[in-house]
């Protein structure tokens, strides 16, 4: 069987895009790579690609100069993870706290990890978690 290496990109849909972009922006510190009136991509680190699109504008699709990107969308709060380390977690519940993000659980995993949940202007559930979540992290 082929190998998959790592996941490149995920998808989040914002009925306003301003907002998804400056949350992800200012309070979790992602760079822009590029933006459109459909999509911005931001930087997610290790060379994993977060895309945040308007939500509809991606139902038709979209054709390049390379190929046609088939129609996609989603609806409703889905969840993302973001890695970081251990000695961060505290420093990360204050900066959240400091930009009026309320954390809505905080888990201490078997393996030793440990998570805070919050959610985005969508109402996305965003996870920051330590080593320790899976046996892969």
């Amino acid at each position: 069987m082929p190998t998959i290496t790592h996941l490149i990109e995920t998808a989040l849909y914002f009925e306003d895009l301003d907002a998804g972009v400056a949350f992800y922006r200012d309070v979790i510190g992602l760079r822009v790579l590029d933006e459109s009136a459909r999509l911005v991509a931001m930087d997610a680190g290790a060379s994993t690609v977060l895309l945040l699109f308007q939500r509809g504008a991606t139902t038709a699709g979209a054709n390049t100069p390379g190929g046609r990107i088939p129609p996609h969308d989603g609806s409703g709060p889905v969840h993302i993870a973001f890695a970081i380390p251990t000695e961060s977690i505290a420093e990360w519940e204050a900066h959240l706290n400091a930009n009026g993000v309320a954390i809505e659980s905080r888990v201490n995993w078997p393996r030793g990890g440990q998570s805070l949940y919050f959610r985005d202007p969508a109402g996305h559930s965003i996870e920051i978690a330590t080593p320790g979540l899976w046996a892969t992290y």
